[in-house]
């Protein structure tokens, strides 16, 4: 566990980011041997199968894991004010309402499933594997709920290495079960979601093993898992609208995809490629901006505003630096990066425009996160959830269908960029204000 109060700004900053940009990587490489895989071994409609489905996964569990990172948020802010009683009342808190969440959406997803796959104009040459796809994932649910619970746990506290461990397990176990499901067992796309699912699972495993072992004080017991009333409605609070923000993010997804959709399987198969490069661009601010949140909270919940502020300028500007270079080096590399999923001539052009466009937005993403990342930090969580409401529902979706019927599917991809321009403005005005400064739920006495 690394005490964030103490120590150089940037360096514990980027100390903390490190682990966790990681993790993150490996969190998108396993998904993206999915999809490598797919696109291989099942074609262009296996790899229009699983980026048709992965927008309504992320809708239906958005809200929850909203709510962890709200959890992760109070249990930073009481681990900087040493008051460990309610570090341990707000894991079993995380831990109940995981649970029970996670039966909710297991069992609402089985039932939406196939009618969201049709009401977006899924085409009917891919709707039974994309259903298949999602079926199983979300009865995996689970074990994605429970390990991204503990990790929020593990980086509330300050420790972003040991969920990184984790899920290097989970990786190697991913890339090997995938060929097996999907060419010796013959599952196509089905097998790629059996992977993953055992995969989370001996993660999910691993990080309540590692609890146990190594943290007394805060062990996971299954009949020790409840809830504490007064700590689940600050959880809800901050929470909340990080759920509804993710909510709102995979719905505009969801919405891109049935404008995309229309354009056919090649454009849908680009969308997926292009969409798993983004992933990794993204990665090393999403990184950064989730280090700067638990920074913030600590800080803040030890009374420590000056260090916030000086840990928050470095970081913006390491952010933005960094968003130049990788998108630079993807604009360069764009063709070979799309024909590594799939080297039909059509899907490597639409996704070479994707990365081409949205490439030079980005460092407006990066200036977007890291600011939100501090605000979310203090508590105040209502402010991006109101910022990404206009950036996505007034700006993005309905310029993407403007757009696209105006100059075509290229009109999308120019929608995103100008979301994030409005967005990241935003935030950055709010945040000027320094109203965030007084939202803090929890200070060191």
């Amino acid at each position: 566990m690394r005490d964030l109060t103490k120590g150089n700004e940037i360096k514990q900053i980027i100390y903390f980011a490190i682990p966790m940009l990681l993790g993150n990587l490996l969190q998108t490489l396993y998904n993206t041997v999915d999809s490598i895989w797919v696109g291989k071994g099942v074609g262009e409609k296996g790899l229009a199968a699983v980026t048709v489905s992965f927008p309504i996964l992320f809708m239906l569990i958005s809200l929850i894991m909203g709510v962890t990172m709200g959890s992760s948020i109070i249990i930073s802010q009481y681990f900087g004010a040493k008051d460990y009683e309610n570090v341990k009342k707000s894991i079993n808190t995380t831990l109940y309402f995981l649970l029970i969440s996670s039966v909710i959406v297991t069992i609402l997803g089985v039932i939406v499933s196939k009618p969201v796959l049709i009401l977006i104009n899924t085409p009917a040459s891919i709707l039974n594997d994309s259903n298949k796809y999602l079926i199983i994932m979300f009865l995996g649910m689970v074990f994605m709920f429970g390990y991204n619970g503990v990790a929020a746990i593990l980086r509330g506290m300050g420790d972003s290495k040991t969920p990184l461990y984790f899920l290097m397990i989970a990786t190697v176990i991913n890339i090997i079960l995938d060929p097996i499901f999907i060419f010796v067992f013959k599952l196509g796309v089905v097998g790629a979601a059996v992977a993953t699912v055992i995969a989370q699972a001996v993660s999910f495993i691993f990080s309540v093993n590692y609890i146990n072992k190594k943290h007394e004080l805060f062990k996971i017991k299954l009949d020790s898992i409840k809830s504490d009333r007064e700590i689940l409605k600050k959880i809800i609070k901050i929470g909340i609208p990080m759920g509804v923000q993710q909510t709102l993010v995979s719905l505009a997804m969801v919405f891109l995809n049935s404008i995309i959709n229309v354009f056919g399987v090649d454009a849908m198969a680009a969308f997926g490629a292009a969409g798993r490069i983004d992933s990794f661009m993204s990665m090393p601010i999403m990184s950064l901006s989730a280090a700067v949140s638990s920074f913030t909270g600590q800080n803040l919940g030890a009374n420590k505003k000056d260090r916030v502020v000086r840990g928050f300028r470095g970081t913006l500007l390491i952010g933005v630096l960094l968003s130049i270079i990788i998108a630079s080096l993807a604009i360069i590399f764009a063709k070979p990066l799309i024909s590594v999923f799939n080297s039909k001539k059509e899907v490597v052009a639409f996704g070479v425009d994707y990365l081409k466009i949205v490439g030079m937005f980005y460092f407006t993403f990066a200036f977007m996160f890291i600011v939100s990342g501090v605000i979310r930090g203090s508590g105040d969580t209502m402010v991006p959830m109101i910022t990404s409401l206009i950036a996505l529902w007034g700006i993005r979706v309905p310029l993407a269908k403007y757009l696209s019927s105006s100059i075509g599917i290229n009109g999308v991809w120019w929608s995103i960029g100008i979301g994030w321009v409005v967005g990241s403005t935003l935030n950055y005005i709010y945040y000027r204000t320094g109203r965030w400064e007084k939202k803090v739920v929890v200070k060191k006495s």
